[in-house]
């Protein structure tokens, strides 16, 4: 690719990315789905301004991946979220065992080989963390018992998903799996995190305080981008994914004086790379795979769709606590993100899914990324009519007492 390729590839990308972005969000809908749709736009299926192909914008593209789960990580309040730990991982589990199972079985009943199920199926495990709390905020319900259960939730199967895409991963590139690689994995994936943030936290705050000395400019920022490469790096090194490790950096970070400041100032950063992924994911799309001829890649990704809204919807009642709105938390974890859209890329690099059932998965989580801020916006809104409706009936049937000498007023 020539540098005059490049920029007009890079004007493409942010051009497009601004405007679908602020449409999508003007209809009520989050930026991410624009920035798919501006994707598909400029990609393959439209005016092939951007090559999703390209090494140097593919390497873009990963970057805005690390940082997206960085900025993720930096949001993420661990005390709230361990207050609800044990809904949420209930939530998490089922919300990641039966999409898996679902989309699986599909796509064993379609015929498909063994890899390639296991790709249908866990490109529907994971829930979105970012486009989840980000409709919750607009919302205004970020503090509600159900939306903590939502977020903890996403962060538990989030982790889940990413220990299923290195297993995969290892898989999809020829290498072998016992169950010693497999427990490895999956203690690495969550020890990792542990360990960072148990040891993070300790270093993290003199790492602060010592930058802070030095009074170099923007020495905070360089310092925490630094420090998310490295643990995104270390992370690769240990076998596990390079995502993983930039999520943890921001879960330490967080965690520090500087939490808010670091947020601040990487999502600056993030919100020019982070565009470009999702604006490649959907230049990637090839909307004639799932057209014409290949009308079937169509139908599987509506059957795609069901299995994961049904599936995460479900998993919303396996919520432990009592009082909790369980339809909410279900919906709340419909939307896929992110992660589906990686296990999806892989699954093309590879060959494992040819472009009609990549542009399935692609459908699969435009779909659920959409129904998931209407639906839940029906939800709360009906939640507060009871609610108004149920002080009205106490107000009637107990009368406009004095709460502190439960009398009436003069």
């Amino acid at each position: 690719m020539s540098i005059a390729d490049f920029l007009l590839a890079l004007i493409a990308i942010f051009v497009a990315a601004k405007v679908c972005g602020e449409l999508a969000e003007r209809v009520g809908q989050p930026a991410v789905l624009g920035e798919l749709i501006g994707g598909v736009i400029v990609g393959v299926s439209g005016l092939h301004l951007v090559n999703p192909n390209d090494p140097t914008i593919h390497l873009l593209a990963q970057l805005g991946v690390i940082l997206l789960l960085f900025l993720i990580g930096l949001e993420t309040d661990l005390n709230k979220l361990m207050s609800v730990g044990g809904s949420a991982t209930t939530v998490a589990v089922v919300g990641v065992a039966l999409p898996f199972l679902g989309g699986a079985a599909l796509g064993h009943l379609l015929g498909f080989r063994l890899m390639v199920s296991v790709f249908l199926g866990a490109s529907l495990t994971a829930t979105s963390v970012g486009i989840t709390a980000r409709v919750l905020s607009d919302l205004g319900h970020l503090k509600d018992d159900e939306s903590q259960v939502i977020l903890g939730a996403a962060v538990v199967d989030d982790i889940i998903g990413l220990v299923i895409l290195t297993l995969l991963s290892t898989l999809a590139e020829g290498g072998e799996l016992s169950a010693i690689g497999i427990g490895k994995t999956i203690v690495v994936a969550f020890g990792f995190v542990i360990l960072a943030i148990f040891i993070g936290s300790k270093l993290a705050p003199y790492l602060i305080r010592a930058i802070e000395r030095l009074d170099i400019a923007r020495g905070i920022f360089f310092a925490s981008m630094v420090f998310a490469f490295a643990l995104a790096y270390l992370a690769q090194r240990v076998g596990s994914a390079m995502i993983i490790g930039s999520f943890a950096a921001g879960l330490v970070l967080a965690r520090t004086d500087k939490g808010k400041q670091i947020e601040r100032e990487v999502h600056d950063v993030a919100a020019f790379f982070v565009p470009i992924f999702f604006i490649v994911v959907g230049a990637a799309v090839d909307l004639r795979a799932v057209a014409g001829e290949n009308w079937r890649y169509l139908w599987i990704g509506l059957a795609l769709t069901a299995i994961g809204i049904v599936g995460k919807v479900l998993a919303g009642y396996a919520a432990l606590r009592k009082g909790l709105r369980r339809t909410v938390i279900g919906v709340g974890m419909i939307p896929r993100g992110e992660v589906g859209l990686i296990f999806a890329q892989i699954g093309l690099t590879t060959k494992l899914l040819n472009a009609g059932l990549y542009s399935a998965v692609a459908l699969m989580v435009m779909i659920t990324t959409l129904v998931t801020p209407p639906v839940l916006r029906v939800l709360l809104a009906r939640a507060e009519k009871t609610e108004e409706l149920g002080g009205v009936s106490e107000l009637l049937m107990n009368g406009p007492y004095d709460d502190e000498r439960r009398e009436k007023p003069p």
